[in-house]
């Protein structure tokens, strides 16, 4: 499994040509609790850094963008239901959403674990 990240703050999880995505830990830190997530549509397809969803926390929203081009395979209703899990478990429990990759060419520009950190810090 390949584990990159955006400059927006979204890991993505490859494994195959399937993906999950959800925010990371940096990013739930700066938004604080999170209330309520807005998960995209199941087989809809988007571009690479399209809006995909919403996440909002007592401090304020932000989009979900998507970080490689495809279509959406599964979203993770536990989160739907309970929002604070991408606060406990960003990187597990509270991942957003699954995708098929249709470029997967596109990982090429995304940050490994090393550069996303440096990012964080800079």
């Amino acid at each position: 499994m390949t584990l990159k990240y955006t400059e927006d703050h979204e890991w993505i999880a490859v494994d195959g040509d399937v993906a999950t995505v959800g925010i990371t830990a940096h990013a739930q830190d700066a938004l604080g609790d999170v209330v309520f997530v807005d998960l995209p549509e199941l087989g809809k397809t988007y571009a690479q850094k399209d809006t995909a969803g919403v996440v909002e926390s007592v401090k304020a929203a932000a989009d979900v963008y998507m970080p490689i081009s495809g279509e959406i395979t599964a979203v993770n209703e536990d989160l739907r239901a309970d929002p604070s899990l991408a606060n406990t478990d960003p990187l597990g429990a509270g991942w957003f959403f699954k995708v098929k990759l249709s470029a997967p060419a596109q990982l090429d520009a995304l940050m490994d674990e090393a550069a996303y950190n440096s990012f964080t810090q800079a």
